[in-house]
């Protein structure tokens, strides 16, 4: 038989178990919880500094250990029984880190070197990159793109016409310099029966690309290069009229070709195609670029527009896109320059 003290000790032992019981519950909770943490931290577009300041700077090394081990994305197990970083991942997460400064640094920027940095950077990266050429050249008003041939001139002391012609081989060479060294007329008058005229010039051109690449057809590429913004769209309606269906469904195969269009007709649309591409998770270090320069080339243009558009489009507002996929300091400015267009 029990002594009363027997029981009062049992009882003080069955208690000191369940305290212990319920603090390493917490504790594993508490470090799953962290890695979970970490994980979000370190995932995505940008980096949650704040989050990894606080998780890491605070963390146990069986915490560190725990978040090494529950994240194979990021680590591999040795074969001498220790952890290590995944090289590839190492490397893309220094260009997660670098997103913010490199967007803050263009922020920064005057506008006509924001433009010829980013022409110089897609000459050097070559045709993968051509689309961004067109982009900066096509969005643009005409003084704007002036702006960025000025400085281009003082960063490089050549002009981006010259470095066009000498650093691109393909056949996209004759279009490229013809819109780099576009300046439009931007009055509102269009003469309607040239633009019907000149829509069916395109559809004949295009009906006909077996014969002559359209990037290489004079015809096509003084359309794209000389008219107004206001003259091409009233070119783009009539298209549609003509053929029955929009001139960027026939333009599948002429990638170069289709980027000006859009660029020039439908603008709102094509910077919305971008940024959710770059939004999308699986999104490579190139597409992922875009959302960089568009919010922070647009910011003080078209992003009131462009909102509106990508709402459309997408059935989610921009920002709300943003909040669930971006991180940390770089977040937090793409939100604050999206802003400026409501």
């Amino acid at each position: 038989m029990y002594h009363e003290s027997d029981d009062l000790f049992s009882l003080k032992l069955h208690y000191c178990l369940q305290v212990l019981s319920s603090e390493l519950t917490h504790r594993k909770k508490k470090m799953a919880n962290g890695s979970e943490a970490l994980i979000k931290a370190f995932s995505g577009i940008g980096i949650d500094e704040k989050a990894i300041v606080s998780l890491l700077g605070e963390s146990h090394p069986e915490d560190r250990q725990n978040f090494r081990k529950g994240c194979r994305d990021f680590f591999i197990e040795d074969e001498r029984s220790f952890e290590r970083w995944d090289d590839h991942r190492v490397k893309l997460l220094k260009h997660e880190f670098m997103r913010f400064k490199n967007a803050a640094v263009l922020r920064a920027m005057h506008p006509w070197e924001r433009d010829a940095r980013l022409i110089k950077e897609a000459l050097i990266k070559g045709p993968q990159s051509y689309g961004v050429i067109v982009e900066v050249a096509c969005t643009r008003s005409s003084d704007e793109l002036l702006g960025a041939r000025k400085a281009y001139h003082s960063l490089f002391d050549h002009s981006i016409e010259e470095d066009v012609a000498s650093n691109v081989d393909s056949s996209e060479r004759k279009l490229l310099v013809a819109l780099v060294s576009a300046y439009r007329y931007e009055g509102p008058k269009v003469k309607d029966d040239t633009a019907k005229s000149e829509a069916k010039k395109l559809a004949h051109a295009i009906k006909n690309v077996d014969k002559k690449n359209l990037v290489e057809d004079e015809e096509v590429i003084s359309i794209l290069s000389t008219r107004s913004k206001p003259h091409l769209k009233a070119v783009y309606k009539h298209y549609k009229e003509i053929c029955g269906k929009n001139i960027d469904e026939d333009l599948t195969a002429d990638l170069i070709v289709l980027v000006a269009v859009h660029c020039l007709c439908i603008p709102q649309t094509y910077f919305c195609k971008i940024l959710d591409a770059s939004l999308t998770n699986n999104a490579d270090k190139k597409v992922k670029k875009g959302l960089t320069r568009v919010i922070v080339t647009q910011a003080d243009r078209n992003m009131k527009e462009i909102n509106e558009q990508y709402q459309k489009l997408y059935g989610v507002s921009l920002s709300q896109k943003i909040e669930v996929t971006a991180n940390g300091n770089y977040k937090d400015l793409l939100l604050t320059l999206i802003s400026r267009g409501k």
